[in-house]
């Protein structure tokens, strides 16, 4: 089995590839893992490193928006997952234009070369955040999209051509909505590797307005588990969400980080709320439940780990850190 993983040096992607090359999901251990990925300030070779040198891995630098060098790329594989995603969504309020290219026209490409190839199955990661902002309740799958950002607006756009691809031209699309991700190796600009390597640094953590902003938080290695699962189990044109089934204020998540480093309220720096700030995501998982999946991270556990994480390996963050990340919030 061959699989083309779009965005494999990201912090999702990369999880995904190492756990599929290390024999995490039963059946697939004969896969092949071409790692498609543009090497963006999120993605880095250093998440792979621990496959680095595996013998059914092959890496290629480039972007999904080349079509040709897509048709080249893509025939011979099986699967595709596509990762490949700008997804900060303050950096799409200042720089839209290079979301809709990459989200949108290189999301369009990839299917259009994966109806060119055969290939068998396409999985598509999408967000929440399509589905804008929830007072109460729950998101189901068959809601409308209503994004409010140009970051969510672009996935949104992304989803309904996968829709189209497999309306069209019987392309075997599914996709996955996923609710917030967290987990070692995720770049300091997301809000819970900002807030930790902040405080590890001594210095204060930005809360956007407020704190009040509701957010369900799923560890990395659920979300890949949900994401296999839908490859293996899940129905072609259909929609998934994966949720951790852990909400939290913005301000209840920062009182947890203060806590682990032993420090109090007085470190949270009250910062202007962003525009179209969405206040609350919650997804139902009912149908993917049906398929088998339940989260297995405990969230306490999870968060622990990767306060540990960070502060065992300055090595990996502090280079990002000099950049613009400090005093970006997801």
């Amino acid at each position: 089995m061959r699989f083309l993983v779009t965005g494999g040096a990201g912090f999702i992607g990369s999880n995904y590839v190492r756990a599929l090359l290390c024999g995490a999901y039963p059946g697939f251990e004969d896969a092949r893992v071409t790692v498609l990925d543009k090497l963006t300030y999120a993605g880095r070779l250093e998440n792979l490193s621990a496959v680095a040198g595996h013998p059914d891995l092959t890496f290629v630098r480039g972007d999904i928006a080349d079509g040709d060098l897509l048709r080249r790329l893509v025939p011979g594989h099986d699967f595709i997952v596509n990762f490949a995603a700008e997804t900060h969504v303050d950096r799409s309020i200042g720089a839209a234009a290079d979301f809709v290219g990459t989200n949108v026209l290189g999301t369009q490409r990839l299917l259009e070369a994966a109806v060119k190839s055969g290939i068998q199955t396409f999985v598509q990661i999408s967000t929440d955040e399509v589905y804008g902002s929830i007072d109460e309740g729950s998101w189901v799958e068959t809601d409308p999209l209503l994004p409010n950002s140009p970051y969510s607006a672009s996935k949104a756009g992304a989803d309904l051509l996968c829709r189209a691809y497999h309306r069209t031209y019987g392309l075997d699309v599914r996709v996955t909505r996923c609710s917030n991700n967290y987990g070692p190796r995720q770049f300091p600009e997301k809000i819970i590797p900002l807030f930790v390597t902040n405080l590890l640094d001594g210095r204060g953590i930005p809360l956007y307005g407020d704190g009040r902003n509701v957010r369900e938080w799923l560890h990395v290695a659920d979300h890949c588990r949900g994401i296999q699962l839908v490859l293996q189990k899940g129905s072609p044109g259909e929609t998934y969400n994966i949720g951790g089934g852990v909400e939290l204020t913005n301000a209840d998540l920062a009182r947890r980080l203060l806590a682990a480093h032993g420090v109090g309220w007085e470190m949270v720096e009250y910062v202007p709320d962003r525009p179209g700030h969405d206040l609350r995501y919650s997804v139902d998982t009912t149908k993917i439940r049906g398929l088998g999946y339940r989260p297995e991270v405990d969230f306490d556990e999870g968060l622990a780990e990767v306060v540990r994480w960070y502060a065992d390996n300055e090595a990996w963050w502090r280079p990002l850190t000099s950049r613009d990340a400090r005093d970006q919030i997801s």
